[in-house]
């Protein structure tokens, strides 16, 4: 809550009450860790899809996406990493794309997107056929699925 506390200019007490009616709401769900309380979106409320699309596009990250999963091989997902998975904002965007794509072709455009947002953006590509992925737990809080191919 200090985080947010410093990102919004609120008090904790503020932000606690917020955090308390999105629970109550059921679009937050919570979870302690130690002696923190932990929240994260609850992606089966009716409204997660919608509010997921509002913040892709205040970010501009559904820029970036979907001028690469038209012009790319086959993708699989792309995950959001970083500061801005954590909510946080930041002048660099990490992505992690998975599946059999071109690399060259991904730089290229992702040159031509830093320009559009105005901000950095680092990126990392698993194979599907490398078999790496495995070691990356994508449900754990660093890691914000953004596209899939089941979309």
């Amino acid at each position: 809550m200090r985080g947010l506390e410093t990102e919004t200019g609120d008090s904790t007490n503020a932000i606690r009450l917020e955090l308390n009616r999105l629970e109550a709401a059921g679009m937050l769900k919570s979870f302690e860790v130690g002696n923190k309380k932990k929240y994260q979106a609850n992606h089966a409320h009716p409204l997660f899809s919608e509010i997921k699309s509002l913040i892709k596009k205040y970010v501009g990250i559904d820029v970036v996406i979907e001028n690469i999963i038209n012009r790319l091989g086959k993708l699989d997902a792309v995950y959001l990493t970083g500061s801005f998975a954590k909510g946080i904002d930041n002048e660099v965007i990490d992505l992690v794309f998975i599946g059999n794509i071109d690399h060259i072709f991904l730089a290229e455009l992702t040159h031509k997107a830093e320009k559009l947002l105005l901000k950095k953006i680092k990126y990392i590509i698993y194979n599907v056929d490398e078999g790496k992925i495995e070691v990356l737990n994508f449900s754990e809080e660093n890691f914000l699925l953004l596209w899939n191919n089941e979309n």
